[in-house]
Order: structure tokens, then C-alpha cells, then sequence
């Protein structure tokens, strides 16, 4: 009996050993059992901070209704031969119907413009409304399915700080997020062909070549601008992006819906108020000193006189001996959209009524604003 206890015995802790040779590595020396990295033992979803989870939810909504556009130009080459040129950008659905809005620059030219939805749908598009000035344009495609679109925000009540997001095809890289706040707004910027643009939301989320044309979101998913231009070397963000406020692009909608063509004065200003009005003997309260009057324009027609010489004030070259503007429709110039805002409201047809400061005295002119073109801004 007490044999048989001593063998039971023996097995026992012979098959210990044998299991624990077996089932542990051999360690050398120095190391310590486990794995070689840490983390959380569960990994969730509800990990997540809230400003995370906006940005996912807001690019699960607006990703499907963001456009990749290519553009195709033909140029004749050297031996007479044609060559398409393509231009890539963004853009993105605005109603069930199959209208996307874009930036002019990104369709310019092209004759032939093709969409390509996130699933990979592919579709030509016809042009219907091009507005060089606000380097706005609306396209269509003809959907072959139901389609996903983006509301329009308000980009009267922007402020400087709030969080903002960007989608996009950076350098053909389609459905690209990136996120910021709005840094500046109503910056004026010069945009392609020396054309200058007032008004501009500027924004620190990395807006690259290829993201013209896409959306700038609001933490709710509206669209508050169109991503428009960049400020960088050779095409890249250095945190430095500019968007076309959302509320000018309804302008030229309404005015596609009613068969109206989009007003233009056909003028460059620069702001000028304070210790600088004074020096240039311009009344101090401010107002938009005119520095080029387009030919052809309303302006032109009205008898608007740009600046007749250029001066260094300050660290600024300024044109001058052109008009002043004191008020726009009878509401005083307080900041450099002042008419662009007035602009805003017309149509072609119209008319602008202009208080302006001319040879020592105050004017009131009157202009019948004309239909925009390709060559008058």
C-alpha cells in the first residue's frame, strides 16, 4: 500500500514537470516573461473623445456626396497634333437631381468633364452655370441611382475659431478629411489671371491641389464654404487655405433657378480708413478706394475712375486718384466686401447706388449693374 502511495506520488509530480517543460519558453538571460509591448487589454469605440467622434460621424455623412472631377482640355502640340491635358479637383452633390457645385477654375476650358462618385460611379457631366469672378460653377450628371447630398449652410454667422472640416481629392488622394478652424475671415486674396477675390474664409485645415472645388464643413455637416485656394510653394499647405463663402454660391443658384445672369460692378478696391485716408486727404471714416475699373463694365459705363498713379504707403503699394466710395446703397463702408456683400443680393439689371468721394466733394452715382461674363469682372 505504502508502495503504491510512492509511485502515485512520483507520477504526480513527474507529469508537473513534463508540463510545465512543455508550455514555457525558455527564457534568457535578462528577459522577463510576456509580450514585448503593452496596451489596452479591450480596445472600443466609446474610447473615443466627442471631437473624435463628430469627425467620424461627420465624414460618414458627407464622404458619399463629395466628387472626384477630372477635366479634359485639348491643346494642339508642336506638329499640329491634339493632346488632352486633365485637371484634377472636387466637388460635391447639392440635391437628389444630380447637381454638383465645384470651382470654375477646376472645369475651365475643359471639354469634356468627367465625375466619379466614392463607390467608383462614373459619369460625364454637363456645365450648366460657370461664374469666373466667384470662381464658381455648377455641373450635372444624370444618376443612375438614389444619391446622398450635402445641405448649405449660413456663412453670415461665421466665427473666427470654430472647428471646420475639409473633404476632398488631394492630389488624386479621393475622400480625404482634414480638420482646423477658421483662421480669418472676409480676406482678400489674388486668385488666377491677377483677379482678386474679397471676402474669403481663411482656414488652417490642409487644403492641397485637388481639393478645389470640395466642401468646408461645420461641426453639424453644412456647407459653409467651397475650398478654393491655396497659400504655399508649388502647390502645397503650409496650414494656409482659403474657401468661397457658402452664401454667395446660393446667390448663383437662385439665379440659375430664375434664368437671371449673376451682377457685376467691374471694379478692384482696396479699404482705406484712419491715419492713411487722412495722408491721402480722404475723409477718415473710410471707404473703398478704387484701383481698377474694368473695360466694359458697369463701372465703366457709370464713369468709375480708377487710380491714375501708385504710391508706397506704409509697407503698401496703394493706387490713387480714384474714386472713394463712402456708402453702398446707402449703408456706410465699414469693410473691404462692402460691395461684393451689396452684389450679393442683386441681379443683372439691377441698380447699385454708390456714394463717392471724387475732387473735394461727395457723389451720388447710380449704376445699372450688366450680366457677368468670362472677360469683365
Amino acid at each position: 500500500m505504502r508502495f503504491r502511495t510512492l509511485i502515485l506520488a512520483a507520477a504526480i509530480v513527474g507529469g508537473f514537470v513534463y508540463y510545465t517543460t512543455r508550455h514555457t519558453s525558455p527564457l534568457g538571460r535578462g528577459q522577463t516573461p510576456g509580450p514585448l509591448w503593452s496596451g489596452p487589454a479591450v480596445t472600443q469605440s466609446a474610447g473615443l473623445g466627442s471631437d473624435e467622434l463628430n469627425n467620424i460621424d461627420i465624414y460618414k455623412m458627407a464622404s458619399p456626396s463629395v466628387a472626384y472631377i477630372t477635366s479634359t482640355v485639348y491643346r494642339q502640340t508642336f506638329f499640329y497634333g491634339l493632346q488632352a491635358a486633365k485637371d484634377l479637383g472636387s466637388g460635391f452633390i447639392i440635391n437628389p437631381n444630380g447637381e454638383i457645385l465645384t470651382n470654375f477654375h477646376v472645369i475651365s476650358g475643359s471639354q469634356q468633364v468627367e465625375v466619379t462618385l466614392p463607390d467608383q460611379t462614373k459619369y460625364k457631366a454637363t456645365i450648366l452655370m460657370r461664374d469666373r469672378v466667384n470662381d464658381l460653377a455648377l455641373i450635372k450628371i444624370e444618376p443612375k441611382k438614389k444619391l446622398t447630398y450635402l445641405n448649405l449652410g449660413d456663412s453670415d454667422r461665421l466665427q473666427v475659431g470654430q472647428k471646420v472640416l475639409a473633404i476632398g481629392n488631394p492630389f488624386g488622394f479621393d475622400g480625404t478629411l482634414t480638420t482646423g478652424v477658421i483662421s480669418s475671415l472676409n480676406r482678400p486674396i489674388e486668385a488666377e489671371n491677377n483677379h482678386k477675390m474679397e471676402g474669403m474664409i481663411q482656414t488652417d485645415a490642409s487644403i492641397n491641389s485637388g481639393n478645389s472645388g470640395g466642401p468646408l464643413l461645420d461641426s453639424q455637416g453644412n456647407v459653409i464654404g467651397i475650398n478654393t485656394a491655396i497659400y504655399g510653394p508649388n502647390g502645397g499647405s503650409v496650414g494656409i487655405g482659403f474657401a468661397l463663402p457658402i452664401n454667395r454660391a446660393k446667390t448663383m443658384l437662385d439665379d440659375f433657378k430664375a434664368g437671371r445672369k449673376p451682377a457685376r460692378l467691374g471694379i478692384s478696391t482696396v479699404l482705406v480708413s484712419g491715419d492713411v485716408a487722412q495722408a491721402l486727404e480722404l475723409p477718415t471714416s473710410g471707404g473703398l478706394l478704387v484701383q481698377e475699373v474694368s473695360p466694359r463694365s458697369s463701372a465703366d459705363a457709370a464713369g468709375l475712375h480708377g487710380a491714375r498713379r501708385l504710391v508706397i504707403i506704409g509697407n503698401q503699394e496703394v493706387g490713387i486718384g480714384g474714386d472713394f466710395i463712402t456708402a453702398v446703397d446707402g449703408k456706410k463702408v465699414t469693410e473691404m466686401d462692402a460691395v461684393t456683400r451689396a452684389l450679393g443680393k442683386k441681379h443683372a439689371g439691377d441698380t447699385l447706388n454708390l456714394t463717392v468721394y471724387r475732387g473735394g466733394r461727395s457723389v451720388e452715382v447710380s449704376v445699372k449693374l450688366g450680366e457677368a461674363s468670362d472677360d469683365v469682372l
